[in-house]
């Protein structure tokens, strides 16, 4: 991790340290990736390295152009060279080597209200620098897979939550302005559609993916939690009106200007996966929220 704004250290804080190694660094630095895969000998590859907030990607596309694309590139290239003899032929030991990549639903583009949800077949239409950004990663990783034969996977997923989500991203914004009792934000008439899979579930779907051998393949994930903005932030406010009664949360909500090139609907069908794994990773959505809220709740009172 480069440790860039949305970066903390503290979030490793109740991860056993013998797990993981911990090594500051950018995919963008083509030595220092290549160096890594030399010395670690990587087998696995879970790509979730990215600039992702939509509104920086429009007054800052650069960062989003350098990392998501180049710094892809960078890992898919430092992986070639570590795995493969040559096209097509790997080296014994990297047999079943695997480089998955994380994209979004966002490549699809925007869906009417009554379409039918985004699938692995729906053709890519981004609308944002970010998410040109990752359409144009994910048909980078695809082309490693069909020109030399690298094992790949992606998967593009709807929108996550959970705790320690960083503060620019909607629900932990909405729970840290109804904490502070200042102004809520929602872009336009608060009618656009997002679906939300909880960070756990999205992460064990990953799990079971990172173990297969679905190599070439992409799978659709997402948590069959369709709402609106503005039904969200209302749950979110209502909520703390259960746990603040004396205040009123939904008077801080503020129709604000739409978002430039703002998609009006997101939604997946996972159909694919469930049939490739034969279960989905689903918790409840009130109950998650309600517990995302709690941790923040907690954070902001330590």
């Amino acid at each position: 991790d480069d440790l860039t704004y949305a970066g903390s250290l503290e979030n490793l804080n109740d991860i056993d340290p013998k797990k993981y190694e911990f090594i500051k660094g950018s995919i963008c630095n083509q030595d220092f990736v290549e160096n890594l895969f030399k010395e670690y000998k990587f087998k696995k590859i879970v790509h979730f390295a990215a600039e992702t907030h939509v509104d920086n990607s429009i007054s800052s596309p650069s960062s989003f152009i350098q990392t998501n694309i180049n710094g892809t590139y960078t890992l898919l290239q430092a992986a070639l060279d570590l795995w493969m003899e040559k096209p097509f032929q790997k080296k014994s030991e990297f047999q079943h080597s695997l480089f998955l990549h994380i994209s979004t639903d966002e490549v699809y583009g925007s869906l009417d209200i009554d379409a039918e949800p985004f699938s692995e077949n729906s053709p890519y239409l981004p609308n944002s620098p970010y998410s040109a950004s990752k359409a144009s990663s994910d048909l980078i990783v695809r082309s490693f897979n069909k020109t030399y034969g690298l094992n790949t996977i992606i998967t593009n997923c709807s929108n996550n939550y959970g705790e320690k989500q960083h503060i620019e991203k909607l629900i932990p914004k909405v729970i840290k302005c109804c904490f502070d009792r200042t102004s809520i934000p929602v872009y336009g008439d608060g009618s656009n559609v997002r679906d939300w899979i909880y960070v756990g579930d999205h992460c064990e779907a990953l799990s079971l993916i990172l173990e297969s051998k679905y190599f070439g393949e992409s799978f659709c994930i997402g948590g069959d939690n369709e709402i609106s903005n503005k039904e969200l932030v209302n749950l979110i406010c209502l909520e703390f009106n259960n746990i603040f009664p004396e205040y009123n949360h939904l008077a801080l909500i503020e129709f604000v200007e739409d978002r430039l090139g703002h998609d009006k609907r997101y939604a997946i069908n996972s159909e694919k996966f469930t049939n490739s794994f034969g279960k989905f990773p689903k918790t409840n959505f009130t109950q998650r929220l309600r517990e995302t809220i709690e941790w923040y709740l907690k954070l902001y009172r330590s």
